[in-house]
C-alpha cells in the first residue's frame, strides 16, 4: 500500500481507535477537534487520500459510514533489540514474530526488544516490547515524541525526541541518564512508539 504522509497517519491511527471503541466512525466535527483544526478542509482532503490510497472507505452521501480497510498485517516482525540505557548496534534480520491477529495495526509496523532501563518513569523497562512504525516525515515529528533514533557513530536507542533549529535532543525517562545532543544531521528517526508490550508469564 502507498505510504501515508505524517498527518493522515495521525488521522488514520486516531481513526482505527475511535471506531474500534465506538463501532461507528466519528463524525467530521469530532475529527477536527481530535486534530486541533479549525476547519473541515484539512480533514476532507486526508480523509480522500486515505480513501484513494486505500486505506479506509465510506457510503458516499450517508454520515458516519467510514470504514477502516487494512486489517492485512496480523503479525509484527521483532527486528531484535534496542537500548533503553546506553546506545545499541540495531538488527535489521526478523528474529520472531509476535501474533497480534485480534489486534488493529498500522501498516510496517514492528517490534524492538528492550535492553536497560533509561525510559523506566515513560512504564517502559527492560524485556518489553515496543511497537513502532516507520517515520516518513521525520521533520514534522512533535517534541516529546518516543522514537527509536540512530546517532552516527554511536548506534541506536529508544527515548524522547526533541528538535530545536539544528540540534536534537534526545532524553530518557530515568534520572540516572544524561540527555543525547547532538547535530540534527545526526540523528536518523527509524522509528515511532505506538505501544509497549509485556509478557507476565
Amino acid at each position: 500500500m502507498e505510504p501515508l504522509t505524517e498527518a493522515q497517519q495521525e488521522l488514520y491511527d486516531w481513526l482505527t481507535e475511535y471506531i474500534r471503541q465506538h463501532q461507528h466512525s466519528p463524525s467530521i466535527r469530532q475529527m477536527m477537534q481530535a486534530m486541533n483544526l479549525k476547519s473541515p478542509a484539512p480533514i476532507q482532503s486526508r480523509l480522500e487520500h486515505l480513501r484513494f490510497k486505500g486505506y479506509i472507505e465510506w457510503t458516499e452521501g450517508k454520515a458516519r459510514t467510514i470504514r477502516i480497510l487494512n486489517r492485512a498485517q496480523q503479525s509484527v516482525p521483532v527486528l531484535g533489540a534496542i537500548a533503553a540505557g546506553g546506545l545499541l548496534e540495531p538488527f535489521t534480520d526478523t528474529v520472531e514474530q509476535l501474533d497480534f491477529s485480534n489486534l488493529f495495526l498500522p501498516p510496517h509496523t514492528y517490534a524492538l526488544r528492550v535492553v536497560g532501563d533509561s525510559m523506566i518513569e515513560d512504564l517502559i523497562t527492560e524485556g518489553d516490547l515496543v511497537i513502532m512504525r516507520p517515520v516518513s516525515e521525520p521533520e514534522k515529528l512533535r517534541n516529546g515524541t518516543i522514537v527509536a533514533a540512530r546517532v552516527d557513530g554511536y548506534g541506536t536507542t529508544l527515548k524522547r525526541f526533541y528538535r530545536r533549529g539544528d540540534r536534537v535532543t534526545l532524553k530518557p525517562a530515568n534520572a540516572k541518564y544524561r540527555p543525547i545532543e547532538v547535530a540534527a544531521t545526526q540523528v536518523q528517526v527509524q522509528g515511532l512508539l505506538v505501544g509497549v508490550w509485556r509478557d507476565y508469564n
